[in-house]
């Protein structure tokens, strides 16, 4: 395929109009094929990539359903997001395994007529009943390599993150174990968390490379008890995770972050639950009951249960806030890659990879996707 006349991304450079090509699914530096797609008026952005979301369209990853995961595949697809790593909830081992089970069969499936899944996120359950949030407290448990073990093995290798609160006991010698460990390619994220600076440091020092959704879940980042957010800022290989939806944090807060951090070092991230793409309602999460009013998503006593809020909404919501284009689509795009270690082949418009990219009009409404190289029927 040749793509003509649009405005396409280049991290780093911006948008410049060039033609692009693609070939027998990939990008490519020519093409033999004689397909001609218009872009005029377009910007032609890689196809997103979201590594941490629980669920839309009435389904959960935690379902562990074989009929939940094509449906959420398939919305996500529908909104430009065309690889996916969804998010566990602390739960039983048991049902983790489930879970893990259930990603590594869809991933085996031929299907086209959704999201790729990339990778498995296991949100807990090592993670701080101080700072749980939305998740069951129940089932949280000290960090346990012998169990990360059973569900990357479980999952078929596609566990990819890793939540963990680091001043919680074992922690520390959980990520060096881990890292020493055939499971180093995991990341570890910090988050769901009390942990202070030196602890956090502490554990990224040990092989820690991530944090789950910055400010939320953990010790606020002060002047004199800078906490995870501090120790992630003096961590220059750690990337951050950002729910930029407009109800998680607050607009003048995501452009400190984007200052702080850096475009090449934020994640977007949607953190959406099965309520996307449905309307206001009562539904469930990790076993809890939320209530979904407009964009807030809540536990009965108020705490906020993920977002309702895709991926490309939350780019949108970024730009809208003061992010450029540029640099909202490189957060969510070959950030969320580079940080699970896919972006080998998905993330960006460089021949040789998969050629999935979106066809987005001058005010960011998405026009078309291609995943492969493949118009999706949206």
């Amino acid at each position: 395929m040749k793509i003509i006349g649009g405005l396409v991304f280049h991290e780093g450079r911006g948008f410049i109009k060039e033609t692009l090509y693609t070939e027998g699914g990939r990008f490519s530096l020519s093409t033999s094929e004689d397909t001609i797609l218009d872009a005029e008026n377009c910007y032609v952005i890689p196809g997103l990539v979201d590594i941490h979301f629980h669920g839309c369209a009435g389904h959960d990853f935690s379902d562990a359903s074989p009929d939940g995961l094509p449906a959420i595949a398939a919305y996500q697809l529908s909104q430009g997001v065309t690889s996916i790593c969804p998010a566990s909830m602390t739960l039983s081992p048991e049902t983790l395994q489930n879970i893990c089970k259930c990603a590594r069969d869809f991933s085996q499936e031929s299907s086209t007529n959704g999201s790729r899944l990339v990778g498995v996120n296991l949100e807990g359950p090592f993670i701080s009943n101080a700072k749980r949030g939305a998740q069951n407290p129940d089932y949280i448990r000290q960090a346990d390599f012998t169990l990360l073990e059973q569900l990357q093995e479980c999952a078929g290798g596609l566990v990819k993150l890793v939540t963990l609160a680091p001043e919680t006991p074992d922690a520390i010698d959980f990520i060096r174990q881990v890292k020493q460990s055939e499971l180093r390619d995991i990341s570890i994220s910090i988050g769901h968390t009390q942990s202070d600076y030196d602890t956090a440091k502490k554990a990224f020092a040990c092989g820690a490379d991530h944090v789950t959704h910055l400010f939320n879940a953990m010790p606020a980042f002060t002047h004199r008890a800078p906490g995870v957010i501090g120790a992630a800022f003096d961590s220059p290989d750690c990337f951050v995770e950002i729910i930029c939806d407009g109800i998680h944090i607050a607009p003048s807060a995501i452009r400190a972050a984007f200052a702080m951090f850096g475009s090449e070092r934020v994640v977007l991230i949607s953190d959406s639950m099965r309520a996307t793409g449905l309307s206001d309602g009562n539904y469930t999460l990790g076993g809890l009951n939320v209530q979904v009013n407009g964009k807030h998503a809540t536990l009965e006593d108020g705490t906020l249960a993920g977002s309702v809020t895709n991926l490309l909404e939350c780019m949108r919501c970024a730009v809208s806030m003061g992010i450029s284009l540029e640099n909202a689509v490189q957060c969510a795009t070959i950030n969320p890659a580079r940080a699970i270690h896919i972006d080998n082949d998905y993330g960006s418009l460089e021949a040789g990879k998969a050629a999935d990219f979106l066809l987005l009009d001058k005010n960011l409404t998405l026009v078309d996707v291609f995943k492969d190289g493949e118009k999706v029927d949206r």
